[in-house]
């Protein structure tokens, strides 16, 4: 078992050399591509990561490069590199505790007779 002065802990916390994984993230690089459609009959953005590198709740993604524009009536396909943050295990259980909830919000909508002038 690996024993460490707390000195020497919070040392090599802040150089982060000694990974906790449960309350630090973690990056990585995933080749990916990205779609964009702007049609009539689909507005969209996909992002496929081509190593089958798989997002978990929490975590989030970076495209690196500039915007990609697609003109009316197009669809443009790229090429492009992404930087994955992985949650920690910390961020991981409490997304999973409370995403429910925060699904539920997105649900709560009501009809009125009533009209707006």
């Amino acid at each position: 078992m690996l024993r460490l002065s707390p000195s020497c802990l919070i040392e090599n916390l802040l150089k982060g050399t000694l990974k906790m994984g449960l309350i630090t993230r973690s990056k990585e690089t995933a080749p990916c591509t990205v779609t964009v459609s702007h049609r009539f009959e689909e507005l969209s953005a996909h992002v496929k990561f081509n190593n089958g590198a798989v997002v978990n709740p929490g975590d989030s993604v970076q495209v690196q490069g500039p915007e990609i524009l697609a003109a009316y009536g197009e669809l443009v396909e790229e090429e492009r590199i992404a930087t994955i943050t992985r949650a920690s295990k910390l961020e991981q259980l409490w997304i999973r505790a409370t995403g429910d909830f925060e699904f539920m919000e997105l649900c709560e909508f009501s009809f009125s007779e009533e009209v707006l002038s």
